[in-house]
């Protein structure tokens, strides 16, 4: 598969008020792998840009005055990302300006384009319910070093977000099992078990006596309606 990690910053929080996009940074994996690809422009936005944006990402308006504009780079960026799964942070907020900023050159939209757009934020409130899910927040929580990252750029945020999302999806750490030293190693060495550090303590909860009652009734049912093929009860008989 090849996927497209990509973030952008912007003149302020929202296109529908006429902000458009700064920077835009793409780096490219296939078969969970870096290739070494990317796609990185500053862009002139022919506007000013909103105090608290600029406090984020520190890039100003001086700064991208001889920057070419979206038009310019347009084509060249829907040839990089054409057939491949995008993976974004909040990938609503991203697409939505993409999306702006092609309807401006009456283009088709992002998304018809790629293979389709993977939203890494709502895949970490999935995981992660009532935690702070924020790229800095995974970063932590993952082991993945972003000290590096003292203010928001779009290609530095692709990169880190690559290495997050791979931290994210790499499931058969959870089934980590005594396989010996030689093995271990192996596994390790390539990557499919993380650091003895990362292993966390998995907590049994038991069922209480009034939730024990409740399922005793619904097999009595089951075992009713079945005529006497429950096979759990089976299974607690032969057991």
């Amino acid at each position: 598969m090849r996927q497209i990690f990509l973030d952008t910053d912007t003149t302020g929080l929202e296109h529908k008020l006429g902000h458009r996009i700064i920077e835009i940074g793409c780096v490219e994996m296939g078969n969970r792998r870096l290739t070494n690809r990317h796609f990185h422009r500053y862009l002139n936005p022919e506007r000013d840009i909103d105090a608290g944006a600029m406090s984020v990402h520190g890039i100003s308006r001086e700064f991208l005055l001889d920057k070419p504009h979206f038009a310019d780079v347009a084509a060249e960026f829907l040839d990089f990302v054409r057939g491949a799964e995008l993976v974004i942070h909040n990938a609503a907020f991203d697409v939505g300006f993409l999306n702006a900023e092609l309807a401006l050159l009456d283009m088709a939209p992002v998304d018809t384009v790629c293979h389709a757009v993977r939203d890494t934020l709502r895949m970490a409130k999935d995981l992660h319910p009532g935690k702070k899910n924020n790229l800095n927040a995974l970063c932590e929580r993952y082991g993945v070093n972003n000290s590096h990252r003292t203010l928001h750029g779009a290609l530095l945020d692709a990169e880190i977000l690559a290495e997050v999302y791979l931290a994210m999806t790499r499931g058969q750490e959870s089934l980590i099992m005594d396989l010996g030293d030689d093995n271990a190693s192996r596994l390790k060495a390539a990557g499919s078990l993380p650091p003895t550090g990362d292993r966390k303590t998995q907590h049994v909860r038991r069922a209480s006596p009034e939730e024990l009652e409740v399922h005793e009734k619904i097999l009595t049912t089951i075992q009713e309606v079945s005529k006497g093929k429950c096979q759990w009860l089976r299974s607690d008989t032969n057991g």
